[in-house]
């Protein structure tokens, strides 16, 4: 067996126990988010649920869990917004809730992540519990939290939802329970595109525990009954892994007529896709022709300095490699994307290893001086998201 498969986990009363302080911090944040969201609207008359529920990528959410697929909007350019580009494991969700309750969709939109949201934190804190103990799982939770596009954990999106399954799946992973990483990467395959992400991690983690059993193996290479079931389930979690998004896109592919490639001829109309940052590095550039502008193509170039410093010091810390990979392709693909600069923080979100070096570091100051840190970022954090969620762009 490999060191991923002997580490014991420990049983769900001792670990929801063990997460306890991290999801009682991680609540305290999320209502000081709403309370401020819910402050500033009142005080600008809008209505803060609707902001949280009816709005942007929510409305396509709920609209798919209504209608079904095959809704698109034709704008006078000529691109094409299908609702196709919306993975299904949300709005399945909210139609269960629709179905089951008296809720609408969008109520049922942001139950899911009202439930999900906590789940993710608890992930988080499974993980980084696990390879650098329990303050700096505390820390990564309260960190997670508190990011400037924090507010997104509360809203009828994919986030939170997404976040959950890819976090317990590199939980399952890192302790050698393979059929449910591979299970779980299934689900976060179904919804959101960045669920390659995952299964790349599922992938590599599994290669390489085979690369590993082949040179240390000796004369025997079948090994005993309990190997021999572990790497049983190991090709079951590789096999199981890619149905999710596999198994949408050769439907979209199917339903559109246009074959294996569909799914990315729906994200042109959107005009969407990658094309290794190129388009990206051109909006950055744009923002040095005016002065105004120029503090933002500063603060642009920052934040993606900032993004690849964490994850170089992610390698640095020898993180383990599902959490390199995971993180790796999370962060390529948000940053690559030829399109929506303005969601990229939000594209981020469910990257939390690159929050990793920064819990290893606030885990080691004294509890009182982090306190007053996160303390401070929480209240910069939901008064950015009550100004944010009342501006007139998408998140």
């Amino acid at each position: 067996m490999t060191d991923l498969e002997t580490r014991a986990a420990p049983s769900r009363a001792g670990a929801l126990h063990r997460a306890a302080p991290a999801l009682a911090g991680y609540a305290a944040v999320r209502v000081l988010g709403l309370l401020a969201l819910f402050l500033w609207s009142g005080a600008r008359d809008k209505n803060a649920y609707t902001l949280l529920t009816a709005r942007w990528d929510a409305l396509w959410y709920a609209r798919v869990a209504e209608l079904g697929y095959g809704y698109e909007v034709r704008l006078a350019n000529g691109d094409v917004h299908s609702n196709l580009a919306f993975f299904p494991l949300l709005p399945w969700l909210e139609r269960l809730v629709a179905e089951v309750s008296p809720l609408s969709y969008a109520d049922g939109g942001f139950l899911v992540s009202l439930l999900a949201s906590p789940a993710a934190a608890w992930g988080i804190f499974a993980v980084a519990d696990h390879v650098y103990g329990r303050r700096a799982g505390v820390c990564a939770v309260l960190l997670w939290a508190v990011l400037p596009v924090g507010i997104v954990q509360s809203m009828a999106y994919s986030e939170s939802l997404f976040t959950a399954l890819a976090a317990w799946s590199l939980y399952a992973v890192l302790t050698g329970r393979w059929v449910t990483a591979g299970t779980l990467a299934l689900l976060a395959g179904l919804t959101r595109p960045v669920g390659l992400a995952v299964v790349a991690a599922v992938w590599v983690s599994a290669a390489a525990a085979f690369l590993r059993e082949g040179r240390t193996a000796g004369p025997d290479v079948t090994g005993t009954p309990a190997d021999r079931r572990t790497r049983t389930r190991r090709v079951l979690a590789v096999l199981l892994s890619p149905l999710g998004a596999a198994g949408y896109v050769l439907w979209v592919g199917h339903h559109t007529g246009r074959g294996p490639l569909g799914y990315l001829d729906v994200q042109a109309g959107w005009r969407n896709g990658f094309d290794g940052g190129y388009a990206f590095a051109r909006f950055v550039a744009e923002k040095f022709t005016s002065f105004p502008a120029v503090l933002a193509g500063v603060g642009l170039i920052l934040g993606v300095a900032s993004v690849v410093w964490l994850y170089v010091t992610g390698v640095r810390q020898r993180q383990p490699l599902p959490l390199l990979v995971y993180t790796g392709v999370v962060t390529a693909l948000a940053l690559c994307a030829s399109s929506y600069f303005g969601s990229k923080p939000r594209l981020l979100l469910p990257a939390f290893p690159l929050l990793l070096p920064l819990a290893v570091a606030l885990a080691r100051t004294r509890i009182r001086r982090s306190a007053a840190v996160l303390g401070c970022v929480a209240v910069a954090s939901a008064v950015y998201g009550a100004f944010w969620l009342n501006g007139s762009g998408p998140p």
